[in-house]
């Protein structure tokens, strides 16, 4: 996200996109040109298995250039992850640094490459413009449509002691390229699908009324909710429509650029305690927070989600509706239930003890700053109740 005052629009396209059925066969060219001579693949082992990396690595290897691979990437990335990862780096020497996976890889890359080029602990660099010394180039290839991590200058990761999550953001961290290939996302579990989909969801709906949104991100915000609607109720019906998932991957690297430059809300704040305290996924603790959220915003900013309503076609754009907020709600946890996710906090192993703990952590969460609507801590608790 820049830092420009609120107000006044300061976008800057520092990733390039390239799109397309079997793009990660050109991993090698781009790295090539890059000037790279030995890659870092950070990834997971299950990415392994799927024979992801291997065509990454095979790409590399027709370019002259050199691929070691770090396959100890896991879910909701910590500290610790980061510190064996930068470990390996130390060893191996790389001049390219490859996120080849989810959200999880892409941000433990990131975090990485804070590390590498400033030394010290990730908790230094929590916040905006903390980097130091000189970055490695990143190229990111996502195999889910969700997170928008590729278009981010920001790893998030969480303090392994505290379990607060750290937005850890700078320009040089943001990507040179982002490989979109929706032949890699096939291999998906359905859950997979189903709460990263939902994240990117979450991020066109949250970037549409953040605080620092502006006609630019307004537009990548608008754009990836209508690409979006349309195309997760069609891969979660039919998981092998190239073309569906190709829309996914497109419109959350949209999202994503929507995060650049305007940042997120208070169903993320509220989120990222649960996941972080409860081994929560995250798509599916946003999943649970956004629809209570939308109808918290809704009564008094409903004509903005009307607006995206009207957008992307789910609603008339000659019927008006002073429930545009409920209405989306609604919607939203409609295609929760679709995805066969939980929709509500108990499921998730959360009850009313933890309201409280919860409500200061949420409101202590960068993003809630960023939501529409001011929220208390008092707010906060009456949203989680109102989930449980």
């Amino acid at each position: 996200m820049n830092e420009a005052p609120e107000g006044i629009t300061d976008c800057q396209f520092r990733t390039r996109i390239v799109q397309g059925e079997g793009t990660i066969s050109r991993t090698g060219l781009l790295a090539k040109e890059l000037s790279a001579k030995r890659a870092l693949i950070v990834t997971d082992h299950g990415i392994v298995v799927a024979g992801h990396v291997q065509k990454a690595i095979d790409s590399l290897k027709e370019s002259g250039i050199e691929a070691v691979v770090f396959d100890g990437a896991e879910e909701n990335p910590t500290t610790v992850h980061v510190e064996e990862t930068v470990q390996f780096a130390r060893e191996t020497h790389p001049d390219l640094i490859i996120g080849l996976g989810g959200g999880s890889s892409l941000d433990t890359a990131k975090g990485c490459n804070f590390l590498l080029a400033g030394g010290g602990r990730m908790q230094d660099y929590w916040g905006t413009g903390k980097g130091k010394g000189n970055f490695l180039p990143m190229i990111a290839i996502p195999t889910t449509g969700g997170t928008g991590s590729e278009m981010q200058s920001y790893a998030l990761i969480s303090d392994s002691e505290t379990h607060l999550k750290m937005a850890c953001g700078d320009v040089r961290a943001a990507c040179a390229v982002a490989i979109l290939d929706p032949l890699l996302t096939l291999t998906q579990p359905a859950q997979v699908t189903a709460v990263t989909g939902i994240d990117a969801i979450s991020h066109a709906v949250e970037t549409w009324v953040s605080r620092r949104r502006s006609p630019l991100s307004m537009m990548f915000s608008r754009e990836a909710f209508r690409l979006l609607s349309r195309a997760f109720p069609a891969v979660i019906q039919t998981p092998d429509s190239v073309q569906a998932r190709a829309d996914m991957q497109l419109g959350a690297a949209l999202a994503g650029l929507a995060i650049e430059n305007s940042m997120l809300g208070a169903a993320h704040a509220l989120a990222n305690p649960v996941t972080s305290r409860f081994g929560t996924i995250h798509g599916q603790a946003v999943g649970i927070t956004l629809p209570h959220v939308v109808r918290f915003n809704g009564e008094r900013f409903g004509e903005w989600y009307l607006d995206l309503l009207i957008a992307a076609g789910l609603w008339p754009a000659d019927a008006a509706t002073d429930s545009a907020g409920e209405i989306l709600a609604n919607l939203l946890g409609q295609w929760v239930a679709m995805a066969g996710l939980y929709g509500a906090l108990t499921d998730c192993g959360v009850g009313d003890s933890h309201v409280s703990t919860l409500s200061t952590e949420a409101v202590a969460q960068w993003t809630a700053g960023f939501n529409p609507r001011p929220v208390s801590a008092a707010d906060a608790a009456q949203l989680y109740r109102n989930a449980l």
